[in-house]
């Protein structure tokens, strides 16, 4: 595939795999059972990508599921911690063995082999995008009904790679309300539609603080922009995450599973039954 492809086949002339109808999706294990792929995606960083990320998985999981998550981001790997997770991952000649949370989410993640959780991963793109793949080839995932890969963000060498080596049910969207991170989001979702990877819902986090005295709904960082996004690319699940100090402290010290009030427990069912429509399909 040419460095500058376009992803549009009707106006290249390209001699590639994707011309010539050939897949270039890449099998899992041949030990793993994975059912429905679902990444998290953000436009930039620092909107809670990977808080969404493992609040799905512990919706999924408390509904009955066998849940997994993949944790992409290779540079800044926080999925483990979140689950209270620090072993080192196992494996053999068979392959690599997932860890496992307190409730039963299987994970892989970077931080999960790394000698020390805080060693820097001092990494060129070909490598890491390499290394996501050994997590989907090499790890033997079991009985999974729904994987969460959280991706890095922005729509760079591992996003590029994953939309077209896994095949995935559909992303959900994270962002923020602020109007600047609206239009960084649009990138994430336009470039999902140009790999024809369906869009399944859109989280917005920090979307307001609620008044501990009056109940009241305080937008702190502007009003929000979820719904103006959702009506424009025709998305219908929208959730709305607030700031929430037990989200932080949950999350700090690895009980995420259990944290009492999950923001996308409802969103969670809403993007599944989307995922079994299209798989009817």
């Amino acid at each position: 595939m040419a460095e500058n492809c376009s992803h549009d086949c009707g106006s290249c002339g390209e001699d590639c795999p994707s011309r010539s109808g050939a897949s270039l999706k890449k099998q899992p294990h041949a030990m793993s059972d994975i059912k429905h792929v679902i990444a998290v995606v953000s436009g930039k960083g620092g909107v809670g990508k990977s808080m969404t990320c493992a609040l799905l998985a512990a919706a999924s999981q408390a509904k009955g599921n066998v849940t997994a998550v993949m944790d992409a981001d290779i540079t800044g790997p926080s999925i483990p911690r979140m689950f209270g997770v620090h072993e080192r991952a196992r494996g053999d000649e068979t392959g690599i063995l997932p860890c496992v949370s307190g409730e039963g989410v299987q994970m892989m993640s970077m931080n999960l082999l790394l000698e020390n959780e805080d060693d820097p991963v001092v990494w060129r793109g070909a490598l890491i995008s390499g290394t996501v793949l050994q997590f989907w080839t090499d790890v033997i995932w079991q009985g999974v009904d729904y994987m969460f890969v959280d991706m890095p963000p922005g729509t760079g060498d591992v996003p590029l790679t994953l939309f077209q080596s896994i095949p995935l049910d559909g992303i959900v969207v994270v962002t923020t309300p602020q109007d600047l991170v609206g239009m960084i989001v649009s990138k994430a979702i336009n470039m999902a539609q140009m790999m024809n990877v369906p869009i399944l819902g859109i989280v917005e986090n920090m979307s307001y603080i609620t008044c501990p005295d009056c109940g009241r709904k305080i937008n702190i960082f502007g009003e929000s922009v979820a719904d103006a996004i959702a009506l424009e690319h025709g998305i219908s699940a929208v959730a709305k995450v607030p700031v929430d100090r037990e989200l932080t402290l949950a999350a700090d010290s690895g009980k995420i599973e259990s944290v009492k009030n999950n923001y996308l427990a409802a969103f969670f069912d809403k993007i599944a039954e989307e995922v079994q429509k299209n798989s009817r399909k």
